[in-house]
């Protein structure tokens, strides 16, 4: 059976087409990034704070289209940044530390997917910005953290808004 040129240019526009579709990283993209380290010089995307002078948990988010991670000094700082009702910009990933598995005064490395951590909001330790949502990647890891330090336990699901505001300043903490 003779091919047409017609029939030829379709099936080869069909196949660019189908090509071209595995590049639209949507579904499998938040397996292909991975968080990264950061560096001594390494700043807050917000505040231009330096992350290694100072102590609790961090945050990175990478913003789709983008190749380097936002950097935040504080879980609180992505959170809010993550939950507002502004937030409009596609999030290929966003992840905080484990503190169960880093030092609190000078964390490192164990980044774990911010929406599947679990928080202990209102404890006692402080992190950059003052009051810090410790975060975790585990419920009992978390709770062991709370009758520790105090403060609740909550999913990332169960985050509101108010919980993370950042006017005002380290969550309206007259103390500093």
């Amino acid at each position: 059976m003779p091919v047409n040129r017609r029939r030829w240019l379709c099936g080869c526009a069909s196949l660019a087409a189908l090509a071209l579709a595995g590049c639209g990283k949507s579904e499998g993209e938040a397996a292909t990034v991975a968080a990264r380290d950061f560096a001594p010089h390494t700043s807050c995307s917000l505040d231009g704070m330096l992350l290694a002078d100072y102590p609790g948990p961090k945050g990175q988010i990478l913003y789709r289209g983008t190749s380097e991670p936002a950097f935040f000094c504080d879980t609180v700082e992505l959170l809010s940044s993550l939950i507002k009702p502004e937030q409009v910009r596609p999030v290929a990933g966003a992840w905080v530390q484990d503190m169960a598995r880093t030092d609190w005064d000078r964390p490192a490395g164990a980044w774990i997917e911010a929406r599947s951590a679990h928080f202990v909001l209102g404890s006692r330790r402080h992190g950059s910005m003052g009051p810090t949502a410790a975060s975790f990647a585990s419920a009992d890891a978390a709770q062991a953290f709370a009758q520790q330090w105090g403060g609740k336990v909550v999913a990332y699901a169960q985050i509101t808004p108010e919980q993370v505001d950042l006017s005002g300043g380290a969550l309206h903490d007259s103390r500093m």
